[in-house]
């Protein structure tokens, strides 16, 4: 078992530049299989659930061209639809979230796709009723195959068709435009997510042919065409890093750097966390965040606590729910934190408890944070886990702690956050990867 050892409680200093979205790579590569033509995407982040999407697609018969660190080639030209079928898919794809992204794509250009039952992060149930409900409304049809637990999809002529979603879901959006952009006549989404990833996929898929407007609201229409072309595709920056390093700086008492933000894509992200009482100046396209020896919550315009909940773009963003609460924890005042949609990805505030942290765990969507104003410092413990973001979380909280901290699954934290500890390092943390046997073994 890889662990992260962490002696936190000291300042760091320095540049840190944000690695391309993790969601926005998982909907752009599974695009590749809407033409055979040469596709050029760059700025691709190197982790896990990226690099096995890339293997995915190389197993059903994508060429794949890896230019340098960031930038990969891709043809789909010859692809294996049978791949679906076999054990080894079964594996691959049921061993990935990401994987119900192809779907979209290959029902658009081969009329037929086939799923295992998908995994991917405790954070409470993620339903794909929204992918399937939309590519049955486009005419497909889904066959559960219980011995197999596959779901096998005929799409031989989709039709454009009026969506309106259950949610808008981010995944889900991008699936349904994916297959859409193939289809037969017009397809309008209503309740579409917008999220700055999914514009970013709507711009490409046009320009590699397809006509869809309205991007950026929450009502797409899509004008089906025959085919799509190549073309050349950059990530943007990953905003939940983004955010993650803004509270790193306030929680450390640091002065960072955080270089090329494409800071108008981000959104609301930077006034939340200024509502914290954290300094920021936007720098060309660079945040710089000063040290802080203090940072004071904003209240309600009569007084009342703050309140900070997620909500669908261009709402707060539920990834870096976890990000504030930790940063909340030194912070001057009290903060509510309203976790709307995700159950269970706060049920890690009783390891920041066992820190020191002053938090009051209400039901498990909503906790309150009486902040310590860097008082008292956290203490170092032992600890797990559970989930990306919040593995992060339990990092920041690590690097602000006195003392010694071990944390162990950091296979949850590397699914989307690339050499995260050598970029740490630079800055001046104090952590290194240590073979270790989780507690209670």
């Amino acid at each position: 078992m890889n662990a992260f050892e962490i002696h936190g409680g000291k300042p760091l200093k320095g540049e840190i530049i944000p690695q391309g979205a993790k969601n926005e790579a998982l909907q752009i590569l599974s695009a590749v299989l809407l033409t055979e033509e040469k596709m050029t995407i760059s700025n691709i982040p190197d982790i896990k659930d990226v690099n096995k999407l890339i293997d995915l697609l190389r197993s059903l018969g994508v060429v794949v061209n890896q230019l340098n660190k960031d930038t990969y080639e891709f043809q789909a030209k010859d692809i294996n639809i049978d791949y679906f079928t076999s054990e080894e898919f079964k594996q691959k794809g049921g061993s990935l979230r990401g994987s119900i992204m192809i779907v979209g794509p290959l029902l658009a250009r081969f009329g037929k796709a086939a799923i295992p039952k998908p995994g991917g992060d405790k954070i409470g149930r993620r339903r794909l009723d929204t992918h399937f409900l939309g590519f049955e409304k486009l005419g497909a049809k889904f066959v559960y195959d219980a011995d197999n637990h596959f779901f096998n999809v005929d799409a031989t002529a989709l039709k454009g068709t009026y969506i309106l979603l259950d949610e808008a879901s981010v995944t889900g959006t991008a699936n349904i435009i994916m297959a859409a952009v193939l289809a037969k006549g017009t397809t309008t989404i209503y309740n579409a997510a917008c999220e700055p990833y999914l514009q970013q996929l709507c711009k490409m898929l046009n320009r590699m042919g397809a006509n869809i407007s309205g991007i950026g609201s929450n009502l797409l229409t899509i004008e089906g065409v025959d085919s799509l072309g190549g073309t050349e595709h950059r990530m943007l920056p990953d905003m939940i890093e983004i955010g993650s390093f803004i509270g790193l700086a306030a929680m450390t008492g640091s002065e960072i750097t955080i270089k090329n933000v494409a800071y108008k894509e981000l959104g609301i992200i930077p006034t939340v966390f200024s509502r914290l009482g954290i300094k920021m100046e936007l720098k060309g396209d660079d945040i710089f965040i000063p040290a802080q020896d203090s940072y004071e919550i904003d209240t309600f315009i009569d007084g009342s606590i703050l309140t900070i909940s997620d909500a669908p773009w261009p709402g707060f963003t539920p990834d870096l729910l976890s990000i504030v609460l930790v940063t909340a924890i030194q912070a001057k005042g009290n903060v509510l934190i309203h976790q709307k949609m995700f159950e269970s990805r706060l049920f890690f505030v009783d390891k920041l408890i066992d820190m020191g942290a002053q938090i009051i765990l209400c039901d498990p969507h909503r906790a309150t944070v009486i902040g310590l104003n860097k008082q008292t410092q956290l203490r170092g413990i032992q600890m797990s886990s559970p989930d990306i973001r919040a593995g992060v979380s339990l990092l920041i909280a690590a690097l602000s702690a006195q003392g010694k901290s071990t944390i162990f699954n950091i296979e949850q934290i590397e699914r989307g956050y690339q050499d995260i500890e050598q970029r740490l390092v630079a800055l001046g943390a104090d952590i290194k990867r240590v073979e270790a046997q989780p507690m209670g073994h």
